[in-house]
């Protein structure tokens, strides 16, 4: 197990630097400095970073050049024209339909619920873990009228889903370790109580290393392995977010 241990922190320290940022999609945000825009550019990013990520990083930077490059402004201000050119933006099967969706579900949470961040701290006081959190987020980010077809978006962890690319975002908003990659903007959910984003890059590592039994990628696996890496480190479990992923996407085993 010390070998493992090692190993993971080895490859954690490899990664979690700012030469990880400029292929990922938290490269984005990483354009702002106020933390409203860090928070919807991120949250924009982290919903289409599925696929090849020099397209992930191509459509994301469209979508923010669209937004004048100032999200939060445009989100806040934004009308049913502003939003009319986002029904053009296509990425995979996130249509433009589905795009527009996501603009007005946010500005909703930005005009009634105080914003992205301060509503998933407040459900997550409420709930008091992340599952629970994500799927009560959800409910109210789908109270905007909406196509079902858009659902698939936005995953739901009362389905088993894995829920990646959102603990990716809270990966991003929450950590804060001062090497210039996580954000840690948020200061009300402890780092403890993070899932690891699963994907197929993290789960086959895992499974190598013997971290991980379960076969399928869903939120059952998800909680085997963030229980898994709380033994190496049970303040900070998903630092080795870094080492699972980096290690798969780059073959390095």
């Amino acid at each position: 197990m010390n070998d493992i241990a090692n190993y993971l922190e080895s490859l954690y320290n490899k990664y979690n630097n700012t030469s990880f940022i400029e292929l990922d999609p938290i490269s984005i945000p990483h354009k702002f400095s106020k933390r409203e825009d860090i928070e919807i550019a991120g949250f924009l990013s982290a919903t289409i970073a599925w696929g090849n990520r020099k397209a992930i990083l191509k459509s994301a930077n469209q979508l923010i050049a669209w937004m004048d490059n100032s999200p939060y402004d445009f989100i806040i201000n934004g009308t049913d024209a502003d939003f009319k050119p986002f029904y053009d933006f296509v990425y995979r099967t996130f249509s433009g339909e589905d795009c527009v969706f996501f603009l007005k579900s946010i500005q909703n949470i930005y005009i009634n619920e105080g914003g992205i961040g301060d509503l998933f701290q407040s459900l997550f006081q409420e709930t008091g873990n992340i599952k629970n959190t994500i799927f009560e987020f959800r409910k109210i980010f789908m109270s905007t009228p909406h196509f079902d077809r858009t659902e698939k978006h936005f995953a739901n962890t009362e389905k088993g889903s894995a829920a990646k690319r959102i603990n990716m975002y809270l990966r991003w908003m929450v950590r804060s370790d001062n090497r210039g990659v996580d954000f840690g903007l948020w200061d009300k959910i402890p780092t403890s109580e993070l899932m690891i984003p699963l994907d197929v890059h993290s789960g086959s590592v895992a499974r190598k290393l013997g971290l991980l039994n379960r076969k399928q990628n869903d939120w059952k696996t998800v909680d085997e392995l963030t229980q898994t890496l709380k033994e190496f480190d049970h303040t900070d479990p998903v630092k080795y977010d870094f080492a699972l992923f980096g290690a798969g996407v780059n073959k390095e085993l």
